[in-house]
C-alpha cells in the first residue's frame, strides 16, 4: 500500500477543503443552534460532484476512489461535522446502498438524481427497540400482488423528513429467522410514507436525524433490492463502507480539534509566554497527533482494501471503532487546552466536543465494532 497522497486526491481535497471554508465556515454556529439542514450547501456540493464520489461517470458520478471519498468527509468535517455526516450518510449509504446492489434500470434511474444532489438520501435500518438487534426489527413487508405493503417506523435516519428518497429494509420473515429481511427503494411523496419526529440532539445538529413512518405504504416489486431475504446481509456490507465514512469523519472532527488547539496554545500566553511551552499542554499536543495519525492509517488501509475489492470487515470496524474513540479524546483534550474559552460557543472546540460523540454511537456502537473485531479475529 502507497501511504503518500496522490496528485488527485490532493486536488479532490484541496476542491473540498475552499468550499467548507466559503460555504460552510460562516454558517456553522447560526445553523448548529437553530438545527437548520442546509439542503442548499448539499445541491452546490453536487454541482462540485462531491455527493457522487464513488459513483461511476456513467451513472453520473465522479467515479473516484476511498482515498477521495476519506480526504472529502475529512476537510468537510474539520469545519463542520454535521454537514460531513450527511455527506458521508448520503453517498455511503443510500447511494452506496442502490450502487451496490440495485440492477441496472434501479441504478440509472436513481443513481444520476442521487450523484447530482438533485435528490438527497435516506437509508433506514434502524428502530426505536432494534438498534444493535436488527434481526427482530418491527418494520414489516408483505406482498400483496405485483406491490408490497410497507409498515412501521424507522429512528435516527439521516434525512428522515427532507431525503427525496430512502433504501428501507423491512422484515418479510419471521422474528429473528435468517435471511428475514429485503431491502426497498422507497420515493418521497409515496401514499402511506412520511416524515416523524426530528431529533433535538447534543451534537451534529445541522444533520437532520428523523423518524420515517410508514403506513400501508404501497411499493411496486420494481423497487425491490436484490433477492427477497436478503436485505440484512446486503446491510452488513453496505456498513463495511460507511465505517470507513464514518472514521474520516471521526479523523476530521479529531484534526479540527487538534488544529485550534495547536493554533490556541500558540496564542495564549501566560507566565510570559505560550502555553504550548509548558509540558502539560505540549503532551497532551503530542499524544494527540500520535492517535490521529493511528487512525489515519487504520482508515486508508482500510479504503484501500475496498477499492482492491478485498473483505476489510474487520479492517473497517478497526478504523470506525479507534477513529471514533480517537475524536472524543481529542476533542475533550482540546476544550481542556482552551481551558474556560472551551467550553463558550465563541470558539470552535465546544462544537468538535459535541459532535464527536456521535461518531461511536453511529452506524454500529464501539461496543458492536468490537463484537465484529473479535469475531474476525476469533474467526
Amino acid at each position: 500500500m502507497n501511504f503518500e497522497q496522490s496528485e488527485l486526491t490532493e486536488q479532490v481535497a484541496q476542491t473540498a477543503r475552499e468550499f467548507a471554508k466559503q460555504h460552510i465556515l460562516p454558517h456553522v454556529m447560526e445553523w448548529d443552534e437553530s438545527q437548520h439542514f442546509p439542503v442548499d450547501v448539499f445541491k452546490a456540493m453536487g454541482k462540485l460532484g462531491l455527493m457522487g464520489v464513488l459513483v461511476p461517470e456513467a451513472y453520473g458520478g465522479t467515479g473516484l476512489s476511498y482515498f477521495e471519498y476519506v480526504a472529502i468527509i475529512q476537510e468537510i468535517a474539520k469545519v463542520c461535522g454535521s454537514v460531513g455526516l450527511s455527506l458521508a450518510a448520503h453517498n455511503s449509504l443510500c447511494t452506496g446502498h442502490i450502487l451496490a446492489f440495485g440492477n441496472e434500470e434501479q441504478k440509472k434511474k436513481y443513481l444520476p438524481k442521487l450523484a447530482s444532489a438533485e435528490w438527497i438520501g435516506a437509508w433506514g435500518l434502524t428502530e426505536a427497540n432494534t438498534g444493535s438487534d436488527a434481526g427482530n426489527m418491527k418494520t414489516t413487508a408483505v406482498r400483496d400482488g405485483e406491490d408490497w405493503l410497507l409498515n412501521g417506523t424507522k429512528n435516527w435516519i439521516t434525512h428522515g423528513k427532507s431525503g427525496d428518497i430512502a433504501v428501507v429494509i423491512a422484515r418479510t420473515g419471521e422474528p429473528r429467522t435468517k435471511d428475514n429481511a429485503t431491502a426497498f427503494i422507497v420515493e418521497k411523496g409515496t401514499p402511506g410514507f412520511s416524515g416523524g419526529k426530528k431529533e433535538n440532539k447534543l451534537g451534529m445538529r445541522a444533520s437532520e436525524t428523523a423518524e420515517m413512518v410508514f403506513d400501508n405504504c404501497r411499493i411496486p416489486d420494481a423497487n425491490r433490492l436484490g433477492e427477497i431475504g436478503a436485505g440484512f446481509k446486503q446491510s452488513m456490507k453496505v456498513l463495511d463502507g460507511g465505517r470507513i465514512s464514518i472514521a474520516a469523519l471521526s479523523l476530521g472532527i479529531a484534526k479540527g480539534a487538534l488544529d485550534a488547539a495547536l493554533k490556541y496554545s500558540k496564542e495564549r500566553h501566560q507566565f510570559d509566554q505560550p502555553i504550548s511551552n509548558f509540558q502539560g499542554i505540549s503532551f497532551k499536543l503530542a499524544d494527540m497527533a500520535t492517535e490521529i495519525m493511528a487512525a489515519e492509517l487504520l482508515t486508508n488501509q482500510a479504503a484501500d482494501m475496498k477499492d482492491k475489492g478485498m473483505k476489510m470487515t474487520r479492517e473497517a470496524a478497526m478504523a470506525k471503532y479507534y477513529a471514533s474513540e480517537v475524536a472524543v479524546r481529542a476533542a475533550n483534550e482540546a476544550v481542556q487546552i482552551f481551558g474556560g474559552y472551551g467550553y463558550t460557543k465563541d470558539f470552535p472546540v465546544e462544537k468538535f466536543y459535541r459532535d464527536a460523540k456521535l461518531c461511536t454511537i453511529g452506524e454500529g456502537t464501539s461496543e458492536i465494532q468490537k463484537i465484529v473485531i473479535a469475531r474476525e479475529v476469533l474467526h
